[in-house]
């Protein structure tokens, strides 16, 4: 019988900094929840809006899985790897901090704001040699398709990280049905609404809410409104 946790858009730690408006589904810096301090090896998912020209100044990271998606504006990113870089919606970046990084992430406008999803992911590896890796995607493949967009294999689709972990993104028309096999068992998938309103193993989710289902072989999805868009994140459940 599928295990599900339902984590509703309103129930997510909140910070407003002015300049930084955050939400956190599982405990993060000031917001803590003993019930949700992680959902299997996934251990942040925070929604940012950053204003213009603002942003988070040069700060370490270590063995952990980083993945941002940015939904609108552009950020730029500088980091002790020497890399140099603005990721725009519409690409995808990733960072295994391993034996060490400092990076800082700012707001690359200087008139719109910036909101973005950033990932951490526990690796499976530990103490690895830093990388980074950012990708374009092809915005096509996920019109009632699920894109992949990440993987634990770096000849597959999308950037990967050291984590049996595939992550989608789809979005849907009003009506539109699929489903999504898991390519491990033993895993689980949490699902994060990007927008609209999605019928998972029938459960209703609006936008921004987020659900965690484990202990199942396959999820089926129903979009409930046009322009639905949702992330898929497949991991393991076990942190050891």
């Amino acid at each position: 019988m599928p295990q599900t946790i339902l984590h509703k858009a309103n129930t997510r730690g909140h910070a407003n900094h002015g300049w930084l408006d955050a939400h956190h589904t599982f405990s993060f810096a000031s917001y803590y929840n003993p019930e949700r301090h992680n959902f299997g090896v996934l251990r942040v998912l925070n929604d940012d809006r950053i204003d213009a020209g603002m942003g988070f100044g040069t700060h370490p990271h270590d063995n952990m899985e980083i993945i941002t998606i940015p939904l609108a504006g552009e950020l730029r990113h500088r980091d002790s790897m020497g890399n140099t870089a603005v990721i725009h919606a519409g690409e995808i970046q990733v960072m295994s901090a391993g034996t060490g990084i400092q990076h800082s992430e700012f707001n690359s406008s200087p008139d719109t704001t910036l909101n973005l999803l950033q990932i951490w992911i526990f690796p499976n590896k530990r103490n690895v040699t830093p990388r980074y890796d950012q990708q374009i995607l092809n915005l096509a493949d996920r019109h009632n398709k699920l894109q992949q967009v990440l993987s634990p294999n770096p000849e597959d689709a999308g950037v990967w990280i050291h984590q049996d972990a595939w992550f989608h993104l789809g979005k849907f028309d009003k009506d539109f049905e699929t489903s999504y096999t898991l390519k491990q068992k033993e895993n689980g998938v949490y699902v994060f609404v990007i927008s609209g309103d999605v019928t998972i193993n029938g459960q209703l989710l609006n936008t921004r809410d987020g659900l965690g289902i484990w202990e199942t072989d396959v999820l089926n999805l129903k979009a409930e409104s046009t322009d639905t868009e949702v992330l898929l994140m497949e991991i393991p459940m076990d942190l050891n």
